[in-house]
């Protein structure tokens, strides 16, 4: 029996912003649904139009590894991203696992050509360590933050609490990295059927992943979220951002 653990030190809540159309930058097809799925499904529930934009198909993947995975993750986006109510989806086909090795203005070039296309009032992101420590996420999250300074939009992160962070690590031998409530600019109590639901769609990489369904469960019906980007405010910097 695994010890409980007291995920949420920090109880303040508030609502999702406004925006009306929103922009979710990650690395991989799923990243949308097993991290920011929640999240999706709340602005889109809000009447926010929210759009997805994947840098590479995940072919690299170990889990449901197989010759044709790239194009098994492209149709599971394409049913996960209909789940989450997510209107407008881009995948693109950079190397999975090599997006370090890119140079971060190619990166950027395509958020840019996206972004240009949907028109977002903000972009949505993994925390700039990845939450993972994943390379890649780190390289989506940074490639986001160019095109937003370009843009001059917020760009707000998902982000996991230390404590579950450091539970998944004690467990499994991860490396998840955790915030402080105090980073933490949303606290957000959230109905998780529509990811799971989407969750369910990238059965390649979800059916034979522990570490996937016991985050969720140590994150019960609770997402966090900052800031690395905030919205303009009449005489008032831009917060900075500290990794």
């Amino acid at each position: 029996m695994v010890a409980p653990v007291d995920v949420w030190p920090c109880q303040r809540t508030t609502s999702l912003p406004r925006w009306q159309r929103v922009l979710a930058v990650g690395a991989h097809p799923d990243d949308e649904s097993f991290g920011l799925g929640a999240i999706l499904a709340a602005f889109t529930a809000q009447g926010t139009v929210a759009g997805v934009l994947s840098l590479t198909h995940g072919e690299a993947s170990t889990i449901g590894a197989s010759d044709a995975l790239g194009e098994i993750r492209a149709r599971e986006l394409a049913g996960a991203a209909r789940l989450l109510g997510v209107d407008w989806v881009r995948l693109l086909s950079y190397p999975d696992g090599r997006l370090r090795s890119m140079p971060l203005a190619t990166l950027v070039g395509a958020v840019h050509v996206a972004s240009t296309a949907f028109e977002p009032d903000a972009l949505l992101v993994f925390d700039l360590g990845g939450i993972t420590g994943h390379p890649d996420h780190r390289r989506a999250t940074a490639a986001a933050l160019a095109e937003a300074s370009r843009r001059d939009i917020p760009v707000v992160a998902w982000v996991l609490p230390r404590t579950v962070a450091d539970q998944l690590n004690q467990e499994f031998g991860t490396t998840f990295l955790g915030r402080q409530c105090a980073e933490a600019d949303f606290t957000l109590p959230v109905d998780r059927s529509r990811q799971l639901a989407a969750i369910a769609e990238h059965e390649s990489q979800s059916a034979d992943n522990p570490v996937l369904w016991r985050r969720l469960e140590l994150q019960d019906n609770q997402e966090w979220l900052r800031y690395l980007r905030g919205p303009r405010k009449a005489g008032v910097p831009r917060p900075a951002v500290v990794a």
